[in-house]
């Protein structure tokens, strides 16, 4: 396999399928076997999942809610997302661990990075929730912040769509997907992989940036064996 420890990050609006809002158990239990297949190999697995399902603070902020109670909102509904999913692994007979950047001591350790790292190194997956515990960070900030802080060796981000394309393909049919990109090439054009700060984040740090297709069965596996698969963002 081509990589060792991993973080994924999945956005809460995957946690839909074919629903308005809320979250799908059928694309759940999807998404658990597709991290069993990984985690089956030896692979350590680190998750971040976002909120948008259930709310967005910025969605909120707009319609003149106060944007720091918006975004701790936010991070109530990652929490939500990130106990869905625990749920799901753990039919899968996956052991897991669920932290969350915000104490809640009944559902959730607290965030500690040596814990973290070492229910890594005894197979257990890892959910970060909460995001980073502080408005005005989105939870791509975070799944770039913890996968630093674990020495993660990738980001895995799984979209419904397969890569990094010149515009929206599902606005224009005529978008070309890049396979391969660097980091200051995306800048260049303009291009939307993640929010600017956790891009360039992961960008100082060195680390690459994979999006995928995570909606397609067998994918993960298939990146982590280092297919090419999706587009792959380095320095």
């Amino acid at each position: 396999m081509k990589y060792k420890r991993i973080l994924l990050k999945l956005s809460g609006e995957a946690l839909m399928g074919s629903r308005q809002h809320g979250i799908d158990p059928a694309r759940l239990k999807e998404y658990a076997t597709e991290i069993k297949q990984v985690t089956d190999k030896g692979i350590q697995v680190a998750i971040v999942i976002g909120g948008g399902n259930i709310f967005r603070g910025v969605a909120g902020a707009s319609n003149g809610m106060d944007r720091v109670q918006g975004d701790y909102m936010g991070m109530l509904a990652t929490m939500i997302n990130s106990l869905a999913l625990q749920s799901a692994l753990e039919e899968e007979g996956i052991h897991t661990r669920l932290q969350s950047a915000i104490t809640m001591e009944a559902i959730a350790e607290p965030f500690i990075r040596r814990r973290a790292v070492r229910h890594l190194e005894k197979g257990r997956v890892v959910i970060f929730g909460a995001g980073t515990g502080n408005p005005y960070f989105t939870t791509d900030s975070a799944a770039v912040l913890r996968a630093i802080e674990i020495t993660a060796d990738v980001i895995l981000k799984g979209t419904r769509v397969d890569g990094i394309y010149t515009a929206d393909p599902e606005k224009d049919a005529s978008a070309s997907k890049f396979d391969h990109i660097t980091f200051d090439e995306v800048m260049e054009k303009g291009l939307k992989v993640m929010d600017m700060t956790a891009f360039t984040l992961s960008q100082e740090n060195k680390l690459p940036i994979i999006v995928f297709d995570m909606n397609k069965k067998g994918n993960l596996f298939r990146v982590v064996s280092g297919e090419n698969v999706g587009t792959i963002v380095t320095n």
